[in-house]
């Protein structure tokens, strides 16, 4: 599958609170940007794949979206991954094109938290809320508590993750939180869920997005502007409860990133920028691990000292990710390595020729990563 499919167009919305706004109306909207960007006809478009909007699933959705757009597609439906799903799906738009089933496929999702509600995100989880497990912060809290013990990671290294997102978010005109910070505003935030404070969370945002997928060969026909080649791809789903894990410093990110590289022909050396799902902080040392960027235990190390931001040796979520330029879950961490495969990023990487995105849903329950090239 090496090349075989490219992303031809990428569009969204603003980012924030969008006051009055529907998934619908805004993924109709990211849609109309991406199919504009790819320079094709909406009518070519065969195939329509959604991430549900979180903080109100709804049966049928899919269907509701393709009604919207005004297209009968060929393949359609809804995807629940969670935040993975976003890769997950632009995968399998890939694999769809390889076998016949469709031969343009739209990927996109759009929700309004900011806006409306988010219950979802606070809801009691299951049996475990009777120990006071409200909201998703503390499933994280556990596992960046737990690899603190294990190996020593500090908060001033998570620090440096939410240090670099702002860094990029403040330089970022579609970013929903453009303040940057400093080591001593981090430490003296207010506490979540402790060891998380409140900068060490993703931002709760209203938005939409949508990305165009088909084969290299049908975007040459079409003379496609500026498509952005696949290179590799692969998913890995812990699934269990984090009460159930075994172990809770690694997560099947390993079997994700390992795929998509061996997909790639390519190791971690061989990649120029990453975008790296940062739901909380703690997530872009874990996933740096588990992707073979450094040993396990390692990545709170590799993060520190500008390492990760522009300039860096790695610069990370050069938009600001999710925790600066919007907490929407994933599909903007893939329009920003597109656009640092096209060279026009705001925060351009300098000669970059490889990206990694990565997403993930629930608390490290699912996982799924995607490598793009010139």
């Amino acid at each position: 599958m090496r090349g075989k499919a490219v992303i031809a167009g990428v569009g969204h919305t603003r980012f924030g609170k969008l006051e009055g706004r529907t998934p619908l109306s805004m993924i109709v909207e990211a849609v109309a940007m991406a199919v504009g960007d790819a320079g094709i006809d909406k009518e070519a478009i065969d195939a329509v794949m959604v991430k549900f909007p979180t903080s109100k699933p709804e049966f049928m959705f899919g269907q509701q979206v393709a009604e919207a757009l005004g297209i009968q597609p060929k393949v359609g439906g809804v995807w629940d991954q969670g935040g993975a799903a976003n890769i997950g799906l632009i995968s399998q738009a890939a694999l769809a094109i390889e076998a016949g089933l469709c031969e343009i496929a739209v990927v996109c999702f759009a929700d309004n938290p900011k806006s409306g509600s988010r219950h979802n995100y606070s809801r009691p989880h299951g049996a475990d809320a009777i120990h006071g497990w409200y909201g998703t912060p503390a499933g994280y809290a556990m596992i960046a508590r737990r690899h603190m013990a294990d190996f020593g990671t500090t908060r001033e290294q998570l620090g440096a993750v939410a240090i670099a997102a702002r860094r990029h978010g403040a330089a970022n005109p579609n970013a929903q939180l453009r303040r940057p910070l400093d080591l001593d505003t981090y430490l003296a935030s207010p506490a979540i869920v402790t060891p998380l404070h409140r900068d060490d969370c993703a931002l709760v945002s209203d938005g939409g997005a949508a990305v165009i997928v088909m084969s290299a060969e049908r975007a040459r026909k079409l003379q496609v502007r500026a498509p952005v080649p696949i290179l590799g791809f692969g998913q890995g789903n812990t699934s269990w409860s984090v009460a159930q894990r075994p172990v809770l410093t690694t997560t099947q990110a390993v079997v994700s990133g390992a795929k998509a590289f061996e997909m790639a022909g390519l190791t971690p050396k061989d990649i120029d920028v990453a975008q790296i799902y940062d739901c909380f902080t703690i997530t872009v040392p874990m996933t740096l691990e588990d992707y073979g960027f450094c040993r396990k235990g390692e990545g709170g190390a590799f993060v520190s000292g500008g390492r990760i931001e522009i300039g860096g040796a790695l610069p990370i979520n050069t938009s600001g990710g999710l925790l600066s330029e919007t907490g929407m879950p994933g599909l903007q961490l893939v329009i920003e390595g597109v656009r640092q495969m096209r060279g026009e990023a705001n925060l351009q990487v300098p000669h970059a020729k490889t990206c990694i995105v990565s997403n993930q849903g629930g608390v490290m329950t699912t996982h799924a990563t995607l490598i793009l090239s010139q």
